[in-house]
């Protein structure tokens, strides 16, 4: 390995430890423990802060892989390592990598670390402490914090207000379970796990806290809820309120303030007038709703919806759950960190009830032209969710209603998103477009073909080089000919090159050579050589499979 494939300095999975003293195994062992108790990685033993290869010590033996027993020996549970030896710039360094453990680490003598980055952005290990426990046991789903009984809560704690708040929502919400109604208050609390019975006490869970306690409540026995509003104009702050309220009330108090800010650009099709809001309301509902259900109720910070000039900020504390990446977001099986509060949201018509509230927040973004969102910004003790609120795009809007009207019905999910990535990038592979959908290529190729097959998008060439462009016909419809002009001239200008190329070096060619030099397909392939032999490019010679073609001679110039 060379030296160039250590990576460039230390992260939050990457960590470099001198061995010039050398370490000690006490250190070395805490160095482990702190990134298996964050996101797991490697540390890069022999390796000075500033990437410097100082290699190993001498006292180590050339075999390092009995690292693996002293790690396993000296932590609790045992923890699993991986040891590499790389020589490197004329040193050995050892590369020591451990997995992301689901259960806290602690070394031998019972000190517990972590790993996270500074307020300067720096790696750093700090202590593990116990009330930090239950997130990282949330991050694994191995518990869930909003169905444990709150210790000194009673149901003296819980608001008649809110549970009144939490019937009219029953009642009114057409997506909620209708069979909560005509509950008693006790059936009612037991069905949505607001309480659990104990030794024949009903107790409050921090799900019932959550729903329907009393805001001194909430303030005394949940200290880390919050959430904030706030409007920005720059950097001058229009509006900045938080509360510390029921959940309910809290869905209806964000609803409200949100109305003020989220206004309509008007849009006519046909005799009909159509108001597209700067976030479409079911999108921004199911972003601020899903941002309630999994923040992380043991840590710190509030659940901050901002509106600024031209995008809408929405976070919350706790990072994805583990299993959930930015690179499966569309594609894996919902995870909720708190599974009680994200059952009680889907009963009460909250947030979807199939779990894809992420696909509902996207279809509202890109069916009226704007970008998707962004999750980009996510660290591991946050989720950071960007949405654009530039004006929509009328023409791209038009272009879906239209399809919709043709089709007889709404615009899957994945079709937007091929129809938004092709309209950004112009052409695309399937395996390209298999990134943005996040699935396997074949996935992807079948669904483009299919798009194909009907008119929304166009094929180029044949096999691993098959490229795709948006359709005639889309282009049209959003008042961009001259771009598919653009791009089909492209297409044939190559081409021509190409075949003029191959000719300038074998002298003939027949029909198989364009089809695998052009890539594609038969009936193209004819179509091109006709095109060039009517043109005067090309000379034909000899009839149906046994003709070839040349360069036609240059017209002979006469005195």
């Amino acid at each position: 390995m060379n030296a160039h494939l250590i990576p460039p300095g230390e992260n939050l999975e990457v960590e470099f430890k001198s061995d010039r003293d050398p370490l000690n195994d006490d250190d070395l062992i805490e160095a482990l423990i702190c990134l298996a108790n964050a996101q797991g990685g490697t540390l890069y033993l022999g390796i000075e802060n500033d990437g410097t290869v100082t290699g190993l010590h001498h006292s180590r033996p050339t075999d390092v892989s009995g690292l693996t027993a002293v790690v396993a020996n000296r932590t609790a549970p045992s923890l699993q390592v991986r040891v590499e030896c790389l020589p490197l710039q004329h040193a050995r360094v050892a590369a020591i990598s451990v997995q992301r453990s689901p259960e806290v680490v602690a070394r031998s003598d019972g000190l517990v670390k972590r790993r996270r980055m500074d307020a300067h952005g720096q790696p750093e290990c700090v202590p593990f402490l116990p009330h930090e426990y239950p997130s990282r046991r949330a991050d694994f789903q191995m518990f869930d914090m909003s169905a444990e009984v709150m210790a000194d809560a009673t149901l003296a704690d819980f608001d008649p207000l809110q549970r009144e708040r939490l019937r009219s929502v029953i009642a009114n919400n057409p997506r909620s379970d209708k069979s909560l109604m005509g509950l008693t208050d006790e059936q009612l609390e037991g069905a949505l796990s607001l309480t659990i019975t104990r030794d024949g006490v009903r107790r409050p869970t921090l799900l019932g806290l959550l729903l329907i306690g009393r805001t001194d409540s909430l303030r005394r026995l949940v200290p880390m809820h919050e959430v904030l509003f706030q409007v920005l104009d720059g950097t001058r702050v229009k509006v900045n309120e938080g509360s510390r309220a029921a959940l309910i009330e809290i869905v209806e108090w964000l609803d409200l303030l949100s109305r003020g800010v989220n206004t309509e650009q008007e849009f006519n099709e046909g005799l009909f007038r159509i108001g597209i809001a700067r976030v479409e309301v079911d999108a921004l509902r199911e972003a601020i709703n899903n941002a309630l259900v999994h923040r992380d109720y043991a840590r710190r910070g509030p659940v901050r919806v901002c509106w600024q000039k031209s995008d809408l900020v929405i976070s919350n504390p706790g990072g994805f759950v583990d299993g959930v990446t930015l690179a499966n977001l569309l594609t894996t099986e919902p995870r909720p960190r708190n599974p009680a509060l994200a059952d009680a949201f889907k009963r009460l018509g909250l947030v979807d009830r199939t779990g894809r509230g992420v696909d509902m927040i996207y279809t509202g973004l890109l069916r009226f032209g704007r970008p998707a969102p962004d999750y980009s910004q996510s660290m591991a003790d946050l989720v950071k969710l960007s949405i654009n609120t530039e004006p929509a795009d009328l023409a791209f809007v038009r272009m879906v209603l239209q399809e919709e009207a043709r089709q007889n019905g709404a615009l899957p999910f994945e079709t937007l998103m091929v129809l938004t990535v092709l309209r950004e990038a112009r052409r695309i592979s399937a395996a390209d477009l298999a990134i943005h959908l996040q699935c396997l290529p074949a996935q992807a190729s079948k669904l483009i073909e299919q798009l194909a097959e009907v008119g929304l998008v166009q094929a180029h060439g044949t096999g691993r080089g098959r490229q795709y462009t948006l359709s005639p016909q889309i282009y049209k419809q959003l008042g961009q000919g001259p771009a598919y002009a653009q791009q089909a001239g492209f297409d044939e200008l190559q081409q021509v090159e190409l075949i003029r190329n191959l000719l300038r070096q074998q002298a003939r060619i027949k029909r198989q050579d364009v089809i695998a030099l052009c890539r594609l397909s038969p009936r193209q392939a004819k179509h091109k050589l006709d095109q060039m032999v009517a043109s005067g490019i090309l000379a034909r010679h000899g009839e149906k499979r046994g003709s070839y073609y040349t360069l036609a001679a240059p017209p002979s110039s006469s005195m």
